[in-house]
Parts: structure tokens; C-alpha cells; sequence
């Protein structure tokens, strides 16, 4: 039995910035700490920052009451509109915003101020998104699209100018589909590929880990967007692909070729590829590893 895990699985660069932020604010500071939405899509995460005292504040209006003290901004960023109102409210702000996410905003804030019209490629309801739409000029407007019926049905009245950008964590090659369409459309596009760089190749590790395994166990959290599409690439290369949050959800009986009964003939399991999401702490992916080390170990 071989047990690979992918060389990028993990924190990536962004959220390991964020998660140290709140960290090294626990021990320097006595002011109260809040977070702006959980500071990364994962819940263990979550839960330990909640032990140690760190609140989560979904929306302004939570602020009301609260003592005053430091506001951290999650990696997925937030709108201009949502640091000025907690700054106005007498909490200090720190941008925990992951950079690549930062040069998305810098980018539709002044190709908007140029009167281009915004497309950005992802999820409308990921918080990333609702933050890139924040820095959007008020001259124009922000569309957001998903899905290739939603690039065909685009038209755009108000202006020739386009401007087409991704969630940073969208995957790769429903971008390059999407741009496709819009790009048949007539319109003056202009595109810049926002895709972090370690998205792209911790796609790419998966996909090629996954065509070559027998199993595909894919680790992060339930609402992590980046975690999602990295099942859904791992599913299309490997039918067997679990999606897992923490070793608690991993039932080995359960993996093709091991359920009870099955005798060591008929076990044919003989690769088994581990990756994980962006958002997924080093030590729930080593406990996943060793646990398949352990108790995979027939060749």
C-alpha cells in the first residue's frame, strides 16, 4: 500500500497569515478580539480561537454593546463600507486580507473609476466576492458569474468596456470556459487572471494524484470554497474520493476493497492520495496521514 500526500495540501500563504495575525494578537494584546466572520473556513480552527477567547462578528450590528478592542479582518477581505463602519464604531481594525485578494480590489477599484464594467468570475455569495464588490466604483456596477448559462445570458447595456476577474480560489479551467464565452460576446474585455497561484497548483498536484490513485481522501472544511472545488477536480480523475473535515470522519472500513469479510485477496486498494484545502491545519492532515499509514499498510 502506498499512502502519498500532496506536496501542497495546507495552509496556504494567505490563511497562514491570517491565523498568525489572531495568534500573535492573543498574546500581545489585553484588548478584547474579534474577527470579522470566522477567520478561515475551517471549524477547528474556529473553536480554538473561540477557547481562547476571540469572538466571531458576523455583521455590524453586532459590534452594539460589544467592549471595544481590535477587529481582525479575515483572509476573503471585506468591502471599503464594512472597515470604515468598524472604525466608526470605535473598534480599531487590522487587514488580515490575503494580499491576493488585496490586488483584486485595487483592480476593480480603478478599472471601475475608468467606467469598465466588472465581471468577476465566482461564487456570488462567497465572502471574497461580496468583498471585491465593496471596492467597486459607484459609477458602475459589479456582475458575478458562476456558471455557463450566466456567461451566455450576459449583456452588457451600459458600456462597451469590460473587465473580467476571479475568486481566488475559482477553478482554472471553468475560468478559462467562462472567459471563453464572454469573449465571443463583441464587448473590449480586458482579463486578469486573479487566480492565486497556489490554487492553480494545488488543482493541478490533485487532479494528476487523483488519476493515479485508487482512492482520493480530500481534507478541509465543510464551507471551505476552495476545499469544494477541490473534490469536485479529485471526483472527476477518482470516482472513490472522500471528503473529510477531521480524522473523526474517516471510516477506512468503508473504503472500497475493505469492508468486513473482505479477505486479503480481494483487497485491491493499492494507492491512496491525500490532499487538503487551503484552510486545513497541519496537524489534522499529518493525524489523517498517519492514521492511512497505520492501518493501510498490505501491499
Amino acid at each position: 500500500m502506498e499512502v502519498t500526500l500532496a506536496k501542497t495540501a495546507g495552509f496556504c500563504f494567505g490563511v497562514r497569515r491570517a491565523v498568525d495575525t489572531v495568534y500573535t494578537q492573543i498574546e500581545k494584546s489585553d484588548r478584547p478580539i474579534y474577527t470579522y466572520g470566522p477567520i478561515i473556513h475551517n471549524e477547528e480552527v474556529v473553536k480554538d480561537l473561540e477557547q481562547k477567547g476571540v469572538q466571531v462578528i458576523n455583521h455590524i450590528s453586532q459590534l452594539a454593546g460589544l467592549e471595544p478592542g481590535i477587529v481582525i479582518i479575515r483572509s476573503h477581505g471585506v468591502s471599503r463600507q464594512t472597515i470604515q463602519a468598524i472604525e466608526e464604531a470605535g473598534f480599531e481594525t487590522i487587514d488580515a486580507t490575503c494580499p491576493f485578494v488585496k490586488k483584486i480590489h485595487r483592480i476593480v477599484e480603478e478599472e471601475s473609476r475608468q467606467g469598465k464594467q466588472i465581471v468577476i468570475i465566482g461564487s456570488d455569495t462567497h465572502p471574497e466576492v461580496e468583498g471585491i464588490k465593496g471596492w467597486v466604483s459607484e459609477n458602475t456596477s459589479a456582475v458575478v458569474i458562476e456558471k455557463e448559462e450566466e456567461a451566455r445570458n450576459f449583456h452588457n447595456l451600459d458600456t462597451n468596456s469590460v473587465c473580467i476577474v476571479s475568486q481566488t480560489t475559482f477553478n482554472y479551467n471553468k475560468f478559462k470556459d467562462l472567459v471563453e464565452i464572454l469573449s465571443k460576446k463583441g464587448y473590449d474585455i480586458s482579463v486578469l487572471n486573479t487566480i492565486c497561484n497556489a490554487t492553480e497548483e494545488r488543482q493541478t498536484e490533485a487532479a494528476k494524484l487523483a488519476a493515479c490513485s485508487d482512492v482520493m481522501i480530500v481534507i478541509g472544511g465543510r464551507h471551505s470554497s476552495n476545499t469544494q472545488k477541490l473534490f469536485e477536480i479529485c471526483k472527476k480523475e477518482c470516482e472513490n474520493t472522500y471528503y473529510i473535515q477531521t480524522l473523526s470522519d474517516l471510516d477506512l472500513k468503508n473504503l472500497p476493497g475493505h469492508e468486513p469479510g473482505t479477505t486479503q485477496k480481494q483487497k485491491s486498494v493499492r494507492n491512496v492520495g491525500i490532499t487538503a484545502g487551503a484552510s486545513t491545519p497541519n496537524n489534522i492532515i499529518q493525524e489523517v496521514l498517519e492514521e492511512c499509514q497505520k492501518n493501510l499498510t498490505w501491499s
